[in-house]
């Protein structure tokens, strides 16, 4: 008889409605918290880079940083020289300043 109780009563133990206990839920939030943080930390290192090297906020370059891409471009396929390359991006740069 003592045995049928023991038995029933680990049986109860675990198979009840809170079997698990507060790790039925502390689990699920666990994880979230983390993909939460994760997020926080690389988003936020993503878009400061990308602000760094002068992307808007679609993803795009913005103009004043598209002319002077073009320029460097230009100067490294040898369409211009240094001393040109260097006027027009003081030009590009005072404009932009402004």
């Amino acid at each position: 008889m003592s045995a049928a109780l023991a038995t029933a009563a680990v049986a109860t133990h675990f198979a009840g409605p809170w079997a698990w206990g507060p790790w039925f839920l502390l689990i699920p939030l666990f994880w979230i918290a983390l993909f939460v943080i994760l997020f926080a930390v690389f988003g936020r290192r993503w878009r400061r880079s990308a602000a760094e090297i002068g992307f808007g906020p679609h993803g795009r370059l913005n103009p004043t940083r598209q002319a002077e891409v073009t320029l460097a471009e230009r100067y490294a396929k040898g369409d211009i020289d240094e001393v040109e390359y260097r006027a027009r991006l003081e030009v590009l740069r005072a404009n932009a300043a402004s």
